[in-house]
């Protein structure tokens, strides 16, 4: 039990003391209290759950087919390397033993005569003539004498033995005679082979790197200069909580350490001296991974050591390179964690943004995404290329929209198709908003609705490198900017996506609507804490979720953040071009025979509006359970739909534009922004209507 005098204390506040004690004075109640007693209470109960952690019964890389596989063929590889590498110095080897067979028989008599009379024991007999103590002496001269007699049998049976076991063979198999003759030879020349240069060497060298032990982990957290844990592991550990909670063991193609660290550190203060502790560790610096246990309390720090950098280690194939289908509502694998285990993606109900410096992996990883959308086949897939090298090029088959290039023409074709997706979002809006509960519960997608082709409300897929190119474009930059901070915030509820991704993630290259919207966030190496927090989140660089960190080397790894409840590193599968066309042609069979090959994949471009149609246009933004509505509100809705067209329309730009087709304007009541009910001009769609039927039959009749 804790002595109390280190235990913490507490005042017990004022007793009640006599004024007077055997006709003395004592002093008054406020000038004596009660001694502090204890805070902790020795009887206080322990925790009533108590948490065992089972270790397994059997490996785990016995249970896991991958692993099992991969130590397999790690074996097997070396056999057969091994077996290559000796097999073709095999004569050179029979060579150099059969020069040394003659210093390996001498060497083999010397042995054999020293054994056979005893010599090891030799310097224990002169020891006791020496001494002269011969009760000793005559104990050692019998066991000499017994010795020899069986080692010298021993000797003349085998001698007659293996002479007549010759004679035989010469006579009865002379080819087994050679066989054993030439055996007899090369093990002579193998006893004869210098020590220290032997004829046969390994094949393959092995590594210099450690095995890792506590005593290489505390002398890498030494070295990262943190006060707390260099005085704790000075101590002893355990008495300022550092200590390790589970045996150092293989993990993958590394080793795995778990440990607490002391009190008030946490595994964000070791990652920050990342490259101190490989130092420590002796190790490169891709291969030391410190991160924190989210099934544990926040002093809880699981080091991963590679046995490689992870940019060296070799990755395990895409599980859906070959064969396999999406559901975009599940989780995907889409990359590894330095373990080398399958790290997996959910893409629906999540806007997307990737960032890094030029040529650290970006466009491979949207270029995965927008693969492993390519694979669900309701999904219609929208990819824009603006760098426009064609990187995007493989999905061209299987996408709705596809554009490459960042001419003006391009940017064009792609604000056309934002406005399509403007427009359908707010289709789907109201369409989510007229189903009853009973088939929408919580008011956005679901697998069902997605599948049900009556409800039009299937997956769509938004990816856009160099998005910056986009945002910034003199003419357009704020129109797109704008429909896609709505993709980004309103899209995930209605089944689109949202993928943007650059090489300069400011706040002009990407805009704050997006990037503090944004729900995975995927950070390739940058140069500076601004452009880290860009894309991972305001205090992602102080809380040590840095991907300032990564070297050039490390193509394709990066930190992942809004899968799970904390960033993770992970290095993305790596799919090339011709790989990519692969998948690609079989999505495209998939679509084919679920039926949805549609727009640029048959030829087909977004509608472009280089002029107006002012009865058609006026019909379509009034729907048909509305009779009567406003001038104003047609100029409001003709304006957002169309901007380049009707943006600076009012109410008497729509009455004027009408007049010629012989819609008449009325009073129309109607109930405005403040819910208060008023007359205003309007029109009826029933007119409308009417005069886009007589303005139709009457260019059918011209027709020759």
């Amino acid at each position: 039990m804790t002595d109390i005098a280190h235990r913490p204390l507490i005042d017990a506040g004022e007793i009640p003391v006599p004024l007077v004690k055997d006709g003395a004075e004592v002093p008054s109640v406020e000038d004596v209290q009660e001694p502090p007693r204890p805070v902790d209470n020795p009887d206080l109960p322990a925790p009533g759950v108590v948490d065992y952690r089972r270790r397994p019964i059997i490996a785990p890389w016995l249970t896991n087919r991958r692993d099992l596989l991969a130590t397999v063929e790690r074996a097997s590889g070396r056999v057969l390397y091994a077996s290559l590498y000796h097999g073709l110095r095999a004569p050179w080897y029979g060579i150099q033993l059969t020069a040394m067979a003659p210093r390996g028989a001498c060497r083999f008599v010397t042995t054999t005569n020293r054994w056979m009379w005893d010599r090891e024991a030799a310097p224990l007999r002169d020891w006791a003539v020496r001494h002269e103590d011969v009760e000793e002496y005559m104990r050692l001269a019998r066991l000499r004498a017994g010795r020899v007699r069986l080692r010298g049998l021993v000797v003349l049976v085998a001698a007659v033995f293996g002479v007549g076991f010759a004679l035989w063979l010469y006579v009865m198999a002379p080819a087994f005679l050679y066989a054993f003759a030439c055996g007899g030879v090369l093990t002579l020349g193998w006893l004869g082979q210098q020590q220290d240069a032997p004829v046969i060497g390994p094949a393959v060298l092995k590594t210099e790197v450690q095995r890792l032990t506590s005593t290489i982990v505390l002398r890498g957290l030494d070295s990262i200069s943190n006060a707390k844990i260099s005085a704790a592991i000075k101590k002893g550990g355990d008495m300022d909580g550092l200590r390790f909670t589970a045996e150092i063991a293989r993990s993958g193609p590394g080793y795995e350490a778990h440990l607490d660290l002391p009190y008030g550190v946490v595994p964000e203060d070791v990652m920050e001296r990342r490259e101190a502790l490989a130092s420590g560790l002796r190790r490169k610096l891709g291969c030391v991974w410190p991160s924190g246990d989210p099934n544990e309390h926040q002093g809880r720090m699981i080091l991963y050591v590679g046995d490689r950098p992870m940019n060296e280690t070799k990755k395990p194939a895409w599980p859906l390179l070959h064969d396999g289908t999406v559901d975009l509502f599940k989780p995907v694998v889409f990359g590894n964690d330095e373990r080398m285990r399958n790290i997996t993606v959910t893409l629906m109900f999540a806007s997307v943004v990737i960032g890094s410096i030029p040529r650290m992996g970006k466009t491979f990883l949207l270029r995965l995404l927008l693969l492993i959308a390519a694979l669900d086949p309701r999904a219609a897939l929208y990819a824009f290329d603006l760098k426009g090298t064609g990187d995007l090029g493989a999905l061209e088959p299987v996408c709705h929209r596809y554009r490459a290039g960042e001419e003006d023409e391009d940017v064009e074709y792609i604000l056309h198709a934002l406005r399509e997706l403007k427009e359908e979002l707010r289709r789907r809006a109201k369409v989510i908003k007229s189903l009853p509960r009973s088939i929408c519960p919580e008011s956005k997608v679901t697998p069902a609705l997605a599948s049900d082709r009556r409800y039009g409300l299937h997956p769509i897929v938004v990816g856009a490198d160099e998005c910056q190119v986009l945002f910034e474009h003199e003419t357009y930059g704020a129109e797109i900017e704008a429909i896609c901070t709505d993709i980004t915030k309103r899209g995930p509820a209605l089944g689109i996506i949202g993928m943007f991704a650059t090489q300069r993630p400011d706040a002009k290259s990407l805009p704050p609507g997006i990037s503090a919207n944004a729900v995975l966030r995927f950070c390739l190496k940058v140069m500076n804490h601004q452009a880290n927090d860009m894309v991972l989140g305001t205090g992602a660089y102080k809380a040590g979720i840095r991907a300032t960190m990564f070297s050039r080397s490390d193509l394709g790894i990066c930190w992942m953040s809004g899968e799970g409840d904390d960033p993770r590193i992970v290095a993305s599968a790596f799919v090339d071009a011709p790989r990519a066309e692969l998948v690609v042609a079989r999505a495209r069979t998939l679509r084919e025979e679920y039926g949805n090959i549609t727009g640029h994949a048959i030829g087909e471009g977004p509608e472009a509006r280089t002029g107006m149609d002012v009865l058609g246009d006026v019909l379509a933004v009034i729907p048909a359970a509305e009779e009567r509505v406003w001038c104003e509100r047609i100029a409001a809705r003709l304006g957002e739909r169309w901007p380049d067209v009707y943006g600076e329309w009012g109410g008497a730009q729509v009455t004027s534009a009408l007049k010629p087709w012989g819609v008449e304007t009325g009073q129309v009541w109607g109930t405005d922004d403040d819910g208060e009910g008023r007359n205003r001009r309007g029109i009826t769609r029933a007119d409308v209507a009417a005069a886009v039927a007589r303005r139709d039959a009457d260019r059918a009749a011209a027709r020759p």
